[in-house]
C-alpha cells in the first residue's frame, strides 16, 4: 500500500511495548508522529527512540502523541528499552509497536524492497485528529533523523490550518509568515491587522497571526 498526502491512514489493532493498541482508539483526538525502525538493538535508532522521550514534553505541547515501531516482538523491545533508558540517559515513555507479522509496515508501505525487502525503512509519518496523513519523510538507514524538524512541521502545520497562511523557508515559531495567494492585497490587509509587506503580488508577508 501507498499512502499519499491527504489519505486516511489505516486503523491497526497490535501488541506494543505497552500492550495491545488499537490505533485510532489510542490516537484519540491527537495529532501522531508514528516513526517507523530496521529493527531492535541498531546504533542509529536508540539515539532516535532516546531524543524522543526526552521531547515527549514538546511533543504534548502541540497535542501530538509519539509511538514507534520495528519488526521485533515485545519482549525483545522490552530488552532494548532498558538499554536505550541506560545510554541515552531517558526513559522510554511511549510505546513501541511489536510488527513481528510486518502487518502495519505492509499497510503504511514501510517496507522498499529495493532498499533492503527484509527491514523496514525509517519513516516518519504525521497524522492529524482527523487521521489524515500531513506529513511522510524517509530516511536511509545510516542517518538519525531531526526531530527539532518534526516540531517545526508541527508547529507550521497547525499555524497553516487555522490562519490563512504559509511558512516559507527555514522558518521557525515566531517568524513572519506568507499570506495565501488566494487573498488579494488589499483584503489581506483588514484581514491581518499586524501588517502585510507587498515583496510582490504573489508574495506577500505577514507577522505570525497568533502571537
Amino acid at each position: 500500500m501507498t499512502l499519499q498526502l491527504g489519505d486516511t491512514v489505516p486503523d491497526f489493532t497490535q501488541q506494543t511495548s505497552e500492550g495491545e493498541i488499537k490505533f485510532y482508539d489510542w490516537a484519540g483526538d491527537s495529532w501522531v508522529v508514528l516513526f517507523s525502525h530496521p529493527a531492535d538493538y541498531t546504533p542509529v535508532c536508540t539515539t532516535e527512540l532516546g531524543e524522543v522521550a526526552k521531547l515527549k514534553s514538546e511533543f504534548e505541547k502541540r497535542n501530538a502523541k509519539v509511538i514507534a515501531l520495528s519488526v521485533d516482538n515485545a519482549d525483545s523491545h522490552k530488552g532494548w528499552i532498558s538499554d536505550i533508558n541506560e545510554t541515552q540517559s531517558t526513559n522510554v515513555n511511549y510505546p513501541i509497536i511489536a510488527d513481528a507479522d510486518k502487518k502495519v509496515s505492509d499497510l503504511y508501505g514501510m517496507i522498499h524492497p529495493n532498499a533492503n525487502a527484509k527491514v523496514t525503512v525509517r519513516t516518519v509519518f504525521v497524522i492529524d485528529p482527523e487521521r489524515k496523513l500531513r506529513l511522510t519523510i524517509t530516511y536511509p538507514p545510516s542517518t538519525g533523523r531531526n526531530f527539532q524538524e518534526i516540531l517545526r512541521v508541527i508547529d507550521s502545520l497547525q499555524l497553516t490550518d487555522n490562519y490563512s497562511v504559509a511558512t516559507p523557508v527555514n522558518w521557525q515559531e515566531g517568524d513572519d509568515v506568507v499570506v495565501s495567494p488566494a487573498i488579494p492585497t488589499e483584503e489581506a490587509k483588514k484581514k491581518f491587522a499586524k501588517g502585510v509587506t507587498e515583496i510582490k503580488p504573489y508574495l506577500r508577508m505577514t507577522p505570525q497571526p497568533n502571537k
